[in-house]
């Protein structure tokens, strides 16, 4: 098959995004596949070629540069030599309307907010993950934290600040220590954990740097789990153990940080079942398709989920593979999984 993957584009989990999409592409060839690389936001250049020649393998041998910097919109804006901040970067669709399909490996604000998916969908091409909809709710942690309440989904409390109301002056409804991130956002940028009013405002303003409005939630004590699920299968868990701290953007993408077990010890095998059973019920209320991951704290309340994450990472530090990994499944045939399963949803007419 001809498979573009689409990687990059303005979040600032563009980095991150890029050695996803590497070696997706890579696990994609090396299944058979003519797999082609391609920037969202810089787009591809064809020097005159037909967009279908960008599937040759030697059009796309290139150095990514990939760093686990965060980079700001000025720094990605700059990348651009046309002067152009359109999503979409030159020959983008061109080449995806070549694709029998393409794999969604961004991360962050574009891709996972549904606003590529639908302009995918608009142009009548296939994709991979969730749709335009089911990626909009749950990027925003509000309204996918309200849905999973309404289905009896455990989850912390929580309550919402937006930029217009500022940083200072607000009066939680819970106490000390609580949890600050960006509504919409991942990877863990933006986030903290914050103890006292003066915290609180300085987390406020960091978050407003990324994002218009911040969720603070109850902080819930527990063992942090993972769990993916792919084309309705739930992986075995696994346990995200920090060596200091917690577990921040520093911790996910820098090895020797974190110690990652799965399956996990002395998980109670109840315990590990109810989370298989939440993932897969959390993906459904939320309308997930083919491949997802849910993140939980487990403790003597149950499980609790922190969030769902609608294009998990998959770069050899993500927990997706290292959980698929564990019950024997190799990443290049994970990877073909996915594509398989999202094509039998195009095929069965159930793809959203």
């Amino acid at each position: 098959m001809k498979i573009a993957v689409l990687a990059g584009g303005r979040s600032t989990e563009r980095n991150v995004s890029f050695s996803s999409g590497y070696r997706i592409t890579n696990a994609l060839r090396e299944k058979g596949h003519e797999a082609t690389f391609i920037d969202l936001f810089l787009g591809y250049d064809l020097a005159g070629k037909a967009p279908v020649s960008a599937f040759d393998d030697a059009n796309t041998s290139k150095d990514l540069n990939i760093s686990d910097a965060i980079l700001t919109d000025a720094d990605i804006n700059a990348l651009r030599s046309d002067g152009s901040t359109e999503l979409f970067g030159p020959n983008v669709l061109a080449i995806c309307k070549e694709a029998d399909i393409v794999f969604l490996a961004l991360h962050g604000g574009d891709g996972e907010n549904g606003k590529v998916q639908a302009v995918l969908d608009l142009n009548n091409i296939k994709y991979t993950g969730s749709g335009s909809t089911a990626s909009g709710i749950t990027m925003n942690k509000v309204y996918s934290k309200e849905i999973m309440l309404y289905h009896g989904i455990q989850t912390a409390a929580f309550i919402e600040y937006t930029r217009d109301q500022g940083a200072t002056g607000h009066v939680l409804p819970f106490a000390y220590p609580v949890v600050v991130k960006p509504t919409s956002g991942g990877s863990s940028v933006g986030t903290h954990i914050v103890h006292d009013a003066d915290e609180l405002e300085n987390s406020l303003n960091d978050v407003f740097r990324f994002d218009n409005s911040a969720i603070v939630e109850e902080f819930t004590p527990g063992r942090e789990f993972s769990l993916g699920v792919v084309n309705g299968h739930a992986f075995p868990a696994i346990e995200i153990q920090v060596h200091d701290g917690w577990y921040d953007f520093e911790h996910k993408f820098q090895p020797g940080h974190t110690d990652f077990v799965t399956p996990p010890h002395d998980l109670d095998d109840d315990v590990h079942q109810q989370m298989k059973d939440v993932a897969v019920q959390t993906m459904k209320v939320l309308g997930m398709q083919n491949y997802g991951r849910i993140d939980f704290f487990a403790n003597d309340g149950g499980v609790w989920v922190i969030e769902a994450n609608n294009l998990p990472g998959m770069t050899p530090l993500s927990l997706l593979p290292q959980e698929a990994e564990a019950e024997g499944v190799a990443y290049p045939d994970l990877v073909e999984s996915i594509v398989e399963g999202k094509l039998a949803l195009y095929e069965s007419g159930m793809n959203n």
